[in-house]
């Protein structure tokens, strides 16, 4: 935030939703990792509230943020903003009322991986709560989805750069044009969008890309750019099956790093043009 200039939408609010919660996550952290609390707390549902408070509060307010940021660039069009700030207020609320209530009942004695427990333990109110807050969160994420569903027809076109971001992605039409069509650029600033124009470098042919060296970024080859194929996606989902099959069967890991292999060899073979077409070696003025 320091540099910008906040705008009250949707990601904003997801965004503060992740600090406010991420905080109370790593403050509860500290509390666990003084020896006589976590004797006292250990295996009691403080300790799944301190779990969630980090992995919802660390991951999944930024990831809903996240699909708020990149949907237009995605879509070409801007989701809802009324219906994004509905989602996050329901998400920030139903969170905090299923998972907050968590720490009083663990610091009360209740002990998690329990299924039920007696009436006289005096645990049902906050559990009730804590229910209850757990359906207001699954509120949440279908408004979100609704939300998706409904811009993606009749969202507000979003623009290249919806947002005022100074970052190259955002000086691409949304959505983006295939790799082999976007212009290289010329960057002479931090922010390129923010200061100055972006040159365009000429002299490329369609399928071709220019190299850069790493240090000073001075031209240095010609690249040429394969096109369209499912072998990454089909690399990304060996791999997914593989890490599964290997907790059932040790069979899995030779058969998975087969699969895997057979698909990044799909990935990687050239297609088209010969290793010296690929890589020329012709430099650039």
């Amino acid at each position: 935030l320091w540099g910008s200039r906040p705008r009250n939408d949707a990601q904003l609010w997801f965004l503060l939703s992740f600090f406010s919660t991420f905080l109370v996550g790593g403050l509860t952290g500290v509390m666990l990792a003084s020896v006589p609390i976590n004797v006292q707390l250990h295996d009691t549902f403080f300790v799944v509230s301190h779990l969630h408070y980090v992995l919802i509060g660390g991951a999944v307010f930024p990831l809903l943020g996240a699909i708020v940021h990149w949907y237009p660039k995605i879509t070409g069009r801007l989701l809802d903003d009324r219906l994004g700030k509905l989602s996050a207020a329901l998400a920030f609320v139903g969170f905090h009322a299923t998972f907050f209530p968590q720490h009083w009942l663990g610091m009360q004695g209740m002990p998690r991986r329990i299924y039920t427990y007696v009436p006289e333990s005096g645990w049902g109110t906050w559990n009730l709560v804590s229910t209850v807050g757990a359906f207001v969160l699954g509120l949440a994420v279908l408004v979100l989805v609704v939300n998706v569903l409904k811009s993606l027809r009749d969202g507000e076109v979003a623009g290249a750069n919806p947002w005022g971001a100074e970052s190259l992605e955002w000086a691409l039409p949304s959505p983006p044009p295939p790799a082999k069509l976007r212009p290289v650029p010329i960057v002479e600033s931090r922010y390129p969008l923010w200061i100055g124009r972006i040159g365009q470098v000429v002299g490329l042919k369609e399928d071709e890309q220019l190299a850069v060296r790493v240090v000073d970024a001075e031209p240095d080859h010609k690249v040429k750019m394969l096109g369209p194929a499912f072998s990454p996606l089909l690399a990304a989902l060996a791999t997914g099956a593989t890490i599964i099959a290997c907790i059932f069967t040790p069979w899995g890991l030779p058969i998975g790093a087969a699969v895997v292999a057979a698909a990044m060899a799909g990935w990687f073979w050239p297609k088209g043009h010969t290793p010296e077409e690929l890589l020329s070696e012709e430099k650039q003025p």
